[in-house]
């Protein structure tokens, strides 16, 4: 994980407003291999292993064995790129759920960018260059207007029950993709101020 993410995390219990502290006990090229970020509020330990972080909030239960993910549907990769509309750093972009698979392949191609890839599932990955990994709750942990980008998976429609904390976490004119939308998610983001610049049967799109 970057060393420089962790300004833009909240605590997972205490929510907006209340900053995690890092404890790196491993640093290398200023990413953190081993370590722990604390609530100076709750004081909850969330802890960082082989530079994947996890923030979700307790009860937590073990993660099962896993195979790396990246993804090499390079037609896929590419109308991901387009969706999210950036294409140089500086910046973060998060990918959340299976979509996560991508955040290689898209940090390659996006110099600057660091890839947040938020999924169980790429606790196996190696940690690299341009790609944060970590596993959250419900509630994503990131600060107000700390993305240039989310993109969410099929998987993750509970997100979007509260649409307005999850545009906030976008900048203005940062752009928040929905694999699998239903028909409710366009008119639930535009009634939270969010532009939908389009829409089909497997992606939808907005921006703030």
């Amino acid at each position: 994980m970057h060393l420089l993410l962790t300004d833009r995390l909240n605590c997972p219990r205490c929510g907006s407003g209340f900053g995690l502290i890092l404890r790196a006990d491993r640093l290398t090229e200023r990413r953190v291999l081993e370590g722990a970020l604390g609530c100076p509020n709750c004081r909850d330990r969330f802890p960082i292993t082989d530079g994947f972080a996890d923030l979700r909030p307790p009860p937590r239960t073990s993660f099962p064995d896993g195979e790396p993910v990246n993804s090499t549907d390079t037609a896929e990769l590419e109308r991901i790129t387009a969706l999210l509309g950036v294409v140089e750093g500086p910046g973060s972009i998060a990918l959340v759920g299976s979509v996560a698979r991508y955040a290689g392949p898209l940090a390659d191609r996006t110099p600057g960018v660091e890839v947040i890839a938020v999924a169980e599932q790429v606790r196996g990955d190696a940690e690299r260059a341009g790609v944060s990994r970590m596993v959250s709750g419900l509630d994503l942990p990131f600060r107000p207007e700390s993305l240039r980008a989310l993109a969410l998976s099929k998987g993750k429609a509970e997100l979007l029950e509260r649409p307005e904390a999850l545009i906030r976490l976008v900048l203005e004119g940062g752009r928040l993709v929905v694999e699998g939308p239903d028909a409710r998610t366009g008119e639930r983001l535009a009634n939270v101020g969010a532009r939908v610049l389009a829409q089909d049967e497997r992606w939808l799109v907005a921006m703030r």
